[in-house]
């Protein structure tokens, strides 16, 4: 198995993170997430953007363990954000080893978002990092069809589309429209599952997507259709929240869980 797994950062969000670094590594776990910059105003905010203690913390975690960093989160294209208000951050995800940049559009207007977008792509890239805007049904990037349309028309080279089986499947994307974004397109993937049944309202989906996901073969996407749609051993990043399940179980066992859960699916390419 040469397909990196990561540890995303939602799916341990109550551990600080370099506790992340540590709770990949006991899962067994190849790479992590972290998350720089918080993606709702109640989350933890912690001191790690810049040579701060928490940020060497995480560094002497990962040189012990042997974790890589495979994506920083969240970076939101708004119409008040240039790209230089984030320079700092992505400087921090290049010190960290990091690959990619999770970027979000949360800009109506469209052609600002991708004009934006295309600058942040530019300064992620002196950097040598990729820059993958999610597409999430309550943004301004809302499924895979926009998302890819954005990509394309940014032009930037290291820009990239993430397909989150979740986001997948409540903006009703479609697997045979993977086929018309180039592979370059698609530097990694987030892994969940999800029930079938699309709740009625966007409040119950974003709560969903924020605290009740399904470990991979227990909901009803069809991930081992996505997964074939794919680039073979692309970089899966488990993004898995599952709050009533944390009132009982510990971090570290819910991500050995999440992780085997995914091998089980994984196993299934070959069968």
């Amino acid at each position: 198995m040469t397909r990196p797994i990561s540890l995303a950062a939602l799916t341990v969000l109550e551990l600080t993170p370099p506790e992340m670094v540590t709770c990949a590594f006991e899962a067994g776990y190849s790479h992590v997430g972290i998350r720089l910059l918080p993606a709702t105003p109640t989350e933890p905010q912690y001191d790690i953007v810049g040579d701060t203690p928490m940020l060497r913390e995480v560094e002497a975690r990962l040189a012990d363990t042997g974790i890589k960093v495979l994506d920083v989160e969240i970076f939101r294209i708004k119409p008040d954000v240039r790209a230089a208000d984030y320079e700092a951050a992505i400087a921090t995800a290049a010190r960290l080893g990091a690959s990619e940049l999770l970027v979000a559009g949360n800009d109506p207007d469209d052609a600002r978002q991708i004009e934006s977008f295309a600058a942040f792509c530019e300064l992620a890239g002196r950097y040598g990092l990729g820059a993958v805007l999610e597409f999430m049904p309550w943004t301004e990037a809302k499924n895979l069809t926009q998302a890819a349309r954005i990509v394309e028309r940014c032009g930037s080279k290291n820009a990239g589309v993430l397909i989150d089986p979740f986001h997948f499947s409540r903006s009703r994307s479609r697997i045979e429209d993977i086929a018309s974004i180039p592979p370059s397109r698609l530097r990694y993937l987030q892994f969940c599952d999800v029930p079938a049944e699309i709740p009625p309202t966007m409040e119950e989906i974003l709560h969903q997507a924020r605290a009740e996901r399904l470990f991979p073969g227990d909901g009803g996407v069809d991930l081992v259709g996505l997964l074939r749609a794919l680039p073979r051993d692309i970089p899966l990043a488990l993004e898995i929240p599952t709050h009533t399940l944390a009132r009982t179980v510990g971090a570290t066992e819910r991500a050995r869980r999440a992780r085997a859960a995914t091998m089980r699916v994984l196993a299934q390419l070959d069968a």
